[in-house]
């Protein structure tokens, strides 16, 4: 059974920081590229940043480039969401993903074509 679980949500004020992290467990981890997703209320999902199978290519939504990091431990199987700065609007439900993939770069795939999810993990940055 394929399972990802996020954690480290929360509330924060804005200008403040939180680590998501998502645990991986019933695939081989290393042939998967991740990425992770939001949803704000009455909003659709959107494409937050994704990284390379084995961690050295990353890519940034334009709007998080510069303030969140995303990093990955094959070993532990885990990915980890550095979010900095954070803002008002950054508030959403944040979902963990991942995508087999052969190429080893940072995939800017569409949502549907992510093959597991995690439940997702509440973010709320107040003003």
């Amino acid at each position: 059974q394929v399972r990802l679980v996020e954690s480290g949500g929360g509330l924060v004020q804005a200008g403040g920081s939180l680590r998501l992290s998502c645990t991986v467990s019933g695939v081989t981890f290393s042939e998967y590229a991740m990425a992770w997703f939001r949803q704000a209320p009455g909003k659709d999902h959107e494409f937050v940043a994704s990284i390379g199978r084995d961690g050295t290519r990353t890519k940034y939504e334009d709007s998080v480039n510069g303030r969140f990091t995303l990093s990955r431990d094959n070993v532990m199987r885990t990915v980890t969401l550095q979010m900095d700065i954070l803002k008002p609007e950054d508030t959403a439900i944040y979902f963990c993903t991942a995508v087999r993939l052969i190429s080893p770069g940072a995939p800017a795939l569409p949502r549907p074509q992510y093959d597991y999810w995690g439940q997702g993990t509440q973010v709320t940055v107040s003003s």
